[in-house]
């Protein structure tokens, strides 16, 4: 399978989570972070921003208990913010929230904020530095966990800019980091069968991978340990999340490569379902309207 590159317009769609009480989870997700209710249902919510693009879905599982630190799934999802002052204005805002931060990094190519939802599930928000900026070796990007210089980002804002009012149009999810049981199954998944091409390594335990030269869109780890297994049925955490293909000539084209390898897929009504090797599931979808050409 090797050789095959994912398409270049490849993105990341909606994460799909499993929360615990809805009420409380809605009000994490549009008072604190910031993102906007596109839809509502008893037993769960659409979230997004720009009105029709939504970025995080919630279901509400009624008695979900805590998802077990040493299992496989998601260890956090990433929303990519339009520039570095949005960046500062959501810090600000967290900051006035009494929200507590997990912590806050400059990844080289991006600068970053980390926390949680009430289900403990990772959220990372972040600003992408220019790709000009980037450093590459070949087909690796150079990527580090250094300090945040907070005063330099808080820099950013002026005494008349705008004030916060949820995230901003052209916010988008980035990323998504998942907890694996094997890296190398892994990245024999995402590289070799779906095409995701391999930006760095992390010794033996994280890899990350991107289409058309991004940094990651995905981010692999065994840090709940090797060989962990998949949470229990009832967990909060993540349900999927989603792969949007350019058009559906490629989402064709990339489900026959699936098939082939003899992997299973599922079709659902708006995609075809599949999981990597440790559980963690994602849909695979022709990119939308509103989405094309972000």
């Amino acid at each position: 399978m090797s050789g095959f590159s994912i398409y270049p317009g490849t993105n990341l769609g909606p994460v799909h989570l499993v929360v615990s009480d809805l009420r409380v989870a809605l009000s994490f997700y549009r008072d604190v972070l910031g993102l906007q209710p596109l839809d509502a249902q008893l037993d769960g919510a659409i979230l997004g921003v720009g009105g029709d693009a939504p970025l995080v879905v919630l279901r509400e599982l009624k008695g979900a208990h805590h998802k077990p630190a040493r299992t496989t799934g998601l260890y956090h999802f990433a929303i990519l913010l339009p520039s570095r002052a949005d960046l500062a204005r959501e810090l600000r805002h967290l900051v006035e929230s009494h929200h507590p931060l997990d912590g806050a990094a400059d990844h080289l190519v991006s600068e970053a904020l980390y926390l949680a939802d009430p289900d403990g599930n990772g959220i990372e928000i972040y600003a992408d530095r220019p790709r000009d900026q980037w450093t590459r070796t070949g087909s690796s990007i150079r990527m580090a966990t250094d300090p945040l210089n907070v005063e330099s980002l808080m820099a950013e804002l002026l005494p008349e800019g705008p004030a916060w009012s949820g995230l901003p149009e052209k916010t988008r999810m980035g990323h998504v980091h998942l907890h694996v049981a094997d890296l190398q199954r892994a990245v024999a998944f995402y590289h070799d069968l779906l095409g995701f091409d391999l930006v760095a390594r992390y010794g033996p335990q994280a890899a990350f991978l991107s289409a058309g030269g991004y940094h990651h869109h995905i981010g692999l780890n065994t840090w709940a340990g090797a060989g962990a297994p998949p949470p229990p049925a009832g967990s909060v955490g993540l349900d999927f999340f989603t792969i949007y293909l350019p058009g559906r000539a490629e989402l064709d084209q990339e489900a026959r490569r699936i098939k082939d390898a003899g992997t299973t897929l599922e079709e659902k009504e708006d995609g075809l379902m599949v999981r990597d090797p440790s559980g963690n599931a994602m849909l695979l979808a022709g990119e939308p309207a509103h989405v094309a050409g972000r």
